[in-house]
Parts: C-alpha cells; sequence; structure tokens
C-alpha cells in the first residue's frame, strides 16, 4: 500500500490510554497511514505495549528516546523516520474520529495554496464529553496574537512545510508552546493554513492535564507571542496582549476550571 500520512506520536506513561487512540487510527475510513511513535523514556508498560502492536503491523513503527527529552525532541526524532507527502500528529491519550485523515488529506490535495490543516476538538475526561471547539477557516497573521491558532494534535501538514522550517524548535522556553512557535515558523516562510469547520478530534483534558500548565509555560507562551508581534509587522499595541497568559496563570484554580468548562 502507498502511504500518504505518517502520523507522529510521543508516547511517555501512557499505557492506560494507548489502545484506544491506536485503534481511532485503526478505525478510520483512510488507510493509507503510518504511524511513528517515539518512547520518551517511559516508566510505566507503554514501551512494552507499543512494541506489541508495531509488532503486529507493518505501518507502525517505533523508536526510543535514550532518556526522558521532552515533546520538542520527541518529536523531531518521529520526523526522521517520515518519508510521507504528509504529516499528522496524535497524542497518545487522546481519539481521532473515524473519518479524520479522510477528510484532512482531501482538503490538503484540493487546496494546495495551504500547507496546514486542523480541526475543533471535543474535550472530554472521565464524565464525557464537556466542550466542543470552533473552526474559523483560513488563518491570517493577525489571529496569531490570540494564542496558537491552530490545535496541535489534530492537525495534518505538508512535509515540505517541516522540512523547510528544520521541524520543531528544541529549547526550554519552548516547553508546551512547541506547535505555537512551529506555526510562526511556518508563515514566516509564507506558509499557509486552515481550521477546518468539523471537529474530528477528541482531547482527553482531565484533571492531571491542567494541573501540567506550570507558571513557566505562560511565560514561554509570552515569549512566542512577543516574536509574532516583532517579526510578524503588527501593532504595537499588541505587545500588551502578551500579558494575558501570564495573568490567565495567576487565577485561583477555581476560576481557570470554571472559564476553561465554558
Amino acid at each position: 500500500m502507498e502511504y500518504r500520512v505518517s502520523i507522529i506520536m510521543g508516547i511517555y506513561n501512557c499505557e492506560n490510554t494507548l489502545d484506544e487512540a491506536i485503534q481511532s487510527l485503526l478505525d478510520q475510513t483512510n488507510q493509507q497511514w503510518k504511524l511513528i511513535m517515539c518512547d520518551d523514556g517511559s516508566k510505566d508498560n507503554t514501551y512494552k505495549k507499543a512494541k506489541s502492536y508495531a509488532e503486529q503491523y507493518e505501518n507502525i513503527i517505533l523508536i526510543q528516546n535514550d532518556k526522558n527529552m521532552g515533546l520538542n525532541y520527541t518529536l523531531n526524532h518521529c520526523l526522521e523516520y517520515v518519508d510521507t507527502e504528509y504529516v499528522a500528529r496524535m497524542d497518545a491519550d487522546d481519539i481521532s474520529l473515524p473519518t479524520r485523515l479522510e477528510k484532512e488529506i482531501n482538503f490538503l490535495d484540493d487546496h494546495h495554496e495551504y500547507a496546514i490543516v486542523s480541526t475543533p476538538m471535543i474535550y472530554f475526561d472521565e464524565h464525557g464529553d464537556f466542550r466542543v471547539g470552533k473552526g474559523n477557516g483560513e488563518v491570517i497573521k493577525s489571529d496569531f496574537i490570540k494564542g496558537t491558532p491552530f490545535c496541535h494534535a489534530p492537525c495534518m501538514v505538508r512535509s515540505e512545510a517541516y522540512r523547510k522550517v528544520k521541524g520543531y524548535t528544541v529549547a526550554e522556553k519552548l516547553l508546551r508552546v512547541e506547535d505555537y512557535h512551529l506555526w510562526y515558523k511556518m508563515y514566516l516562510y509564507g506558509y499557509r493554513g486552515y481550521n477546518l469547520k468539523e471537529p474530528l478530534y477528541k482531547m482527553r483534558d482531565d484533571r492531571d492535564a491542567k494541573n501540567r500548565r506550570k507558571y513557566k509555560y505562560r511565560i514561554n507562551e509570552a515569549y512566542v507571542k512577543y516574536l509574532i508581534v516583532r517579526d510578524f509587522n503588527l501593532s504595537k499595541i499588541n505587545y500588551i496582549k502578551m500579558l494575558k497568559p501570564l495573568i490567565v496563570g495567576l487565577l485561583p484554580t477555581f476560576l481557570y476550571d470554571f472559564l476553561h468548562r465554558i
């Protein structure tokens, strides 16, 4: 079979959710995909479980970091094994809805002016779905100041765009905002992207996920906003909007949780 898309997935201590994530790929209406998983030093049975899939399916590839290196490095490691026209992302605790790959491939096939396509996400936790995102069509540079303009995990990107920007930038100041910075780099090179209106992906967003959003990651987000205002030649009044992630990071947990769910 000719594979059209490589799905890159960093895996780390996710033995309890990996089966569901991979099954959602096996259930895709378009099967022209290969999955490249990179274990980032898991301490549970994640690697063993992933290895069982790699041994069973020829289109599932498993690689491993020597030690825990973080998502930026891990995804770049996956990119070394990409030989397809398109690259998609997925996280090991999420679910791709059945027509996700089919519709994203069709969009990029039909719209050569875009290098990036993503979709809104359905957010869920142990109690079920609690929020659905919205797609806003074409993304322009001024959209970047609001925050990362594309959902990272459901995205599909032309491989040439990844190669042009040399993948993800590995830096401490870009942890948890690696996607935001990636889109910024691609737009600097003239690539454009589009958000479909239909949600094609479910993101697990439980209490533990929220607790991992440390304040230093808010600082990292503010740093990327600074680069965007500077290098996209946006109005300098937008520098004020750099403060938003810093202010949000100071909110009490109960208020953050409330705002997060509305």
